[in-house]
């Protein structure tokens, strides 16, 4: 993907090695990328929460993140990463505020926090062990950098477009706080199997607003050769049925929360296709 360095973006937070305030675990839910790690993974299988394991127990009270920037001090490693997910969440917000104010709409930008290890939120103490995440309390997102590296290594899924899909399925969560589509679905399921389901229709239109993202960044000319197979390949990386097979379990669909591979690919591709957000209504569909 072709991007411009340097970009000024004060929606992105750099708090790297910085200490959270402290307060509890995060209260699992409400989207992201969050079963792209094995523990997760697992506590979904298994359908005990796991988030235990890295601090505390469950609460959306914890103290959301502060928003003065405090990079690392030295030689940053990490720095022309940081800079290229500035870019990428201005061309992100910056393509559905437009999309939005076209339709008489109006659009709050997201912050991105970019963390290590862990972070207070209003939805709870993030880990890294948890993934890319997106708090609807505060309307933000939230992503520890060795998530693209396990992205690379763990999932089989390089390049810099699935870095990119991966923080434009998070804001197209934030998109479904703006349209009221997050607290409908707090209130489909009242048992398990319901909150599941509703949880996957919710992740694949994450998957398809990002797909529409891609096309309007396709228009500017800034993807490249294999940039969108490698959109797919991330897509399908993390996919429930393969979550479960590397977790060494049963396959059980009753227990997905967000998609199968091929609906994923299939979601983030109609998106890309359409370039129209009113094609990813998950929720009015019975073919996923």
């Amino acid at each position: 993907m072709k991007w411009t360095r340097g970009t000024r973006n004060d929606d992105v937070v750099d708090v790297r090695g910085r200490a959270p305030r402290g307060g509890a675990a995060l209260k699992l839910g409400g989207g992201g990328l969050v079963a792209a790690l094995v523990v997760f993974a697992v506590s979904r299988i298994i359908g005990v929460d796991l988030s235990g394991l890295v601090g505390g127990g469950e609460s959306s009270s914890a103290a959301s993140g502060s928003a003065t920037s405090e990079p690392p001090q030295g030689p940053d490693p990490d720095a022309e990463l940081v800079d290229y997910v500035k870019f990428v969440m201005k061309d992100i917000q910056d393509t559905f505020q437009g999309q939005y104010e076209a339709a008489g709409k109006p659009y709050r930008r997201a912050r991105l926090y970019v963390f290590s290890e862990a972070i207070d939120t209003a939805c709870g103490r993030s880990s890294s062990a948890i993934g890319p995440f997106y708090c609807p309390g505060d309307e933000q997102a939230y992503v520890d950098l060795t998530f693209f590296r396990d992205l690379r290594q763990r999932f089989g899924a390089p390049g810099n477009f699935a870095q990119a899909y991966v923080l434009a399925h998070e804001v197209g969560h934030h998109l479904q706080t703006l349209n009221g589509i997050e607290k409908q679905t707090a209130r489909l399921g009242r048992d398990k199997r319901s909150r599941n389901e509703a949880s996957v229709r919710q992740e694949l239109q994450a998957d398809c607003y990002a797909g529409v993202w891609g096309q309007a960044a396709q228009g500017r000319k800034l993807l490249e050769a294999g940039d969108l197979e490698g959109a797919l390949t991330a897509a399908s990386a993390i996919g429930d049925d393969r979550l479960q097979k590397q977790a060494g379990v049963d396959v059980d669909p009753e227990t997905f929360t967000h998609g199968t591979s091929a609906q994923r690919m299939r979601w983030f591709r109609r998106g890309f296709d359409t370039g129209r957000l009113d094609a990813c209504d998950t929720f009015s569909t019975q073919e996923l």
